[in-house]
Formats: structure tokens, C-alpha cells, sequence
């Protein structure tokens, strides 16, 4: 079991999973990914959620460790998510007087996961605001409903000041992970709550007078020190504001035509005095990541090749996947490429429209087949008007 420290009385019980090769069956992570638990001791000892069933063996023993003999007596439910979930019949037979504690769409949903024997006498349903003793501590629950599902509620610990954010704040990467906590966070953010920019705004505003020493994720490292700093970042991304002055430009080139164009419109920003660009194969890099680039800078360049009257298939996924976790505030420049009908453009623009506050930046740059000399001017000019 990987030894984290949060409090004296209370435990780390998570676990790492470093065989799992794509997160929701979707994300790449090289580095795994921890489902996190945590175990209140006190009076009445407290389990927050509990992990993905690839890996409930470890998590009992776990568990069984950290209580040192005694009993669970409550198991709150952040999250209903089944890589937080998957053992909640398990607990509720393993210990029968132990009582569960959600909202009331937490109860709602309880049933489709699990037949759960007597959950009417079993439930302790709470509401905004709510508070529990469990003898040393208080529990106060406050709902943060779309962050990312319906029924997830955070808590705070009042005793020692810990907020625990169910998947907020979290990241991809086992707890072993010697990495900076932003990329991987920010990656995870926009591919699985960026949608919900809204309400994570309204959960910032419930949670900005606590006296927060601590944050508790149900994915990642537990935050301790410059909580400031993670709290902006989320105040920022969930506003849908650009991180970073830079130029991520995205292509998708089905014979490479397409790319060298990209490639030479990233050597012309450069020399024209862009602060950062970032070019990215949508064919062949990960699509998460360039989702999260896409979000991180405050200008993109869609570059793309004409495909079936429409646009080559890699970029219409990009461009959809950005557009339904909410894309905005940014400027967008396009260039296509056509042999004999150019019709990248068109179709980029009107899934673009469908975007708030996007300034598109001329000019077009249509590209027949591979580039030349007119072309590499009409990529200057543009080059100028983005950077202005």
C-alpha cells in the first residue's frame, strides 16, 4: 500500500492501478491512475468511497489495516461512478450495521447499481449544508450536482480543515508518479468535467469561505501546500479562459501535404515572435491531449484536408469533442487543403458556429494540393493577424 500521510485519524486507504491501459475506456494513462479512499477514525469510523472492483482485494486489506479490528459504522458517497463505487455492497454486507450516507439522487441511483438489502433503514440522507459528528470530527456536505454527475457532493472535515472534492482536483497518474501536477490534471479536467464549467464555478463559489488546509481528490495526490494555486487553476478553466499567450495549431493531413503546411505556418509564427506554438497530428497524437491544448492557449490554427465534401474525419472529431465541453473565448484561423474542391473550411466553420465568443481570423487560407510561394504570403498574413 502506497504510505500517504493525511491525518493522524485519518487513513489513506486508495489504491494505485498501474495495469489499466485506457481511463473510461477512452484515456490514455502512461502513468496509471489511483482510485482513492480515505478512512475517519474515531467514534464512529467513516469510509469516503470506495474504489474500482479491478482492484477491491488490496482495498480491503487495506481498509481491514487501517482499522486495526474495529467496524465501519459510515460509508459516504461522493460519487456514484463505479471506480469509486463498485465495493459499496460489498462494505453494506461485509459490515450490516454500517449506515449509508448521500443526497437524495444518490439514493436515486443507488438501485441501478445494487441490490442493497433494507436501504430505506439504512440511508442517512443529507441535504446543503448538513452536518454529522462522528464524535471528533464534523462532516458538512455541500452538493456539487454535473461536477461531473448529478449526485456528487463534496465534504468538509471541519476539524482538520479538509475538503474532500470527490473527482475535483483530480488527475491521471498513480500516486508514485514523479510528475508536475498540471498537465495531467488539466487533461484530465477538460476530457472529464470541462463540459461543466458552470457548475464547478458554482461549487468554487459554495466552498471560497472555508478555511480549506487540505484537499482530499478521489483521483490523484492529495494537495496540501499553495492551495491557492490549484484553486485558480480551476477558477480558470472552469471559466473556459485561456492558461497560456500561445498558438496550438491542429492538423489532420491525410498524405502529409497538409502537415508540411502546418509545419510551415508554425515556423511563421515563430518568426514572427509568437511566445509558444504547439503543433499536433489529430491522425496519430493522443486526442486528449490535444483537447487539452486546445483549451490551454488562446489561439488555435485548424489546419485540414478536404475529405468526402466535408472535412478529413480527424479534425470533425477534434473540432466536435471541443465544441461539447463547452470551447470558447478564443481565436480560431483555418487553413484547408483541396485538390480539385476544397471543402475543410466550410465544414469547420459551421461546427465553429456553434461555439460562443470565437473570433475567426482571416484571412482563409485554401491550399490546392501543396504549397507555394502565394500560399506561404496568404500564411504570413495570417501569421500577423493572429499575433496581433
Amino acid at each position: 500500500m502506497e504510505k500517504v500521510i493525511v491525518k493522524e485519524n485519518i487513513k489513506y486507504i486508495g489504491v494505485d492501478d498501474k495495469d489499466l491501459d485506457l481511463f473510461e475506456s477512452q484515456y490514455i494513462i502512461p502513468n496509471g491512475i489511483s482510485y482513492n479512499s480515505y478512512l475517519i477514525k474515531d467514534e464512529k469510523n467513516v469510509v469516503m468511497d470506495t474504489v474500482d472492483k479491478r482492484k477491491t482485494s488490496q482495498w480491503i486489506k487495506n481498509l481491514e489495516e487501517a482499522l486495526e479490528g474495529e467496524k465501519v459504522d459510515y460509508l459516504v458517497i461522493s460519487h456514484l461512478e463505479p471506480d469509486h463505487s463498485s465495493n459499496i455492497a460489498l462494505l453494506c454486507e461485509k459490515y450490516p450495521d454500517m449506515k449509508l450516507i448521500g443526497n437524495n439522487k444518490t439514493f436515486a441511483f443507488l438501485p441501478q447499481f445494487f441490490d442493497i438489502p433494507n436501504l430505506e433503514e439504512r440511508k442517512i440522507e443529507v441535504k446543503e449544508g448538513d452536518t454529522i459528528s462522528t464524535g471528533n470530527h464534523i462532516l458538512k456536505f455541500y452538493m456539487a450536482p454535473m461536477v461531473h454527475w448529478p449526485e456528487v457532493m463534496v465534504t468538509y472535515e471541519e476539524n482538520n480543515k479538509i475538503l474532500f472534492t470527490a473527482d475535483g482536483f483530480g488527475k491521471f497518474g498513480a500516486l508514485d508518479t514523479d510528475e508536475e501536477w498540471d498537465c495531467e490534471a488539466r487533461r484530465y479536467y477538460f476530457n472529464i468535467v470541462g463540459k461543466y464549467g458552470v457548475q464547478v464555478q458554482a461549487l468554487l463559489k459554495k466552498v471560497a469561505n472555508l478555511d480549506i488546509k487540505m484537499i482530499c481528490p478521489l483521483h490523484g495526490p492529495i494537495l496540501k501546500e499553495n492551495l491557492s494555486y490549484y484553486i485558480n487553476k480551476y477558477d480558470v478553466w472552469s471559466k473556459y479562459e485561456p492558461e497560456d499567450d500561445g498558438v496550438f495549431i491542429a492538423y489532420a493531413s491525410i498524405h502529409g501535404n497538409t502537415a508540411n503546411a502546418a509545419r510551415e505556418m508554425a515556423k511563421i509564427l515563430k518568426e514572427k515572435g509568437a511566445k509558444k506554438v504547439v503543433v499536433s497530428d489529430l491522425s496519430r497524437e493522443d486526442m486528449a491531449e490535444c483537447i487539452e491544448d486546445a483549451f490551454r492557449y488562446d489561439k488555435i490554427v485548424l489546419a485540414a484536408s478536404s475529405y468526402n465534401a466535408g472535412v478529413f474525419p480527424p479534425m470533425e472529431q477534434f473540432l466536435r469533442l471541443i465544441k461539447d465541453k463547452n470551447y470558447q473565448n478564443r481565436k480560431i484561423a483555418i487553413i484547408e487543403n483541396g485538390t480539385w474542391a476544397p471543402s475543410a473550411a466550410k465544414t469547420m466553420l459551421e461546427i465553429i458556429g456553434g461555439m460562443k465568443n470565437i473570433t475567426v481570423v482571416g484571412p482563409q487560407v485554401t491550399i490546392k494540393t501543396t504549397t507555394n510561394q502565394d500560399t506561404i504570403k496568404e500564411l504570413e498574413r495570417l501569421a500577423e493577424n493572429i499575433l496581433k
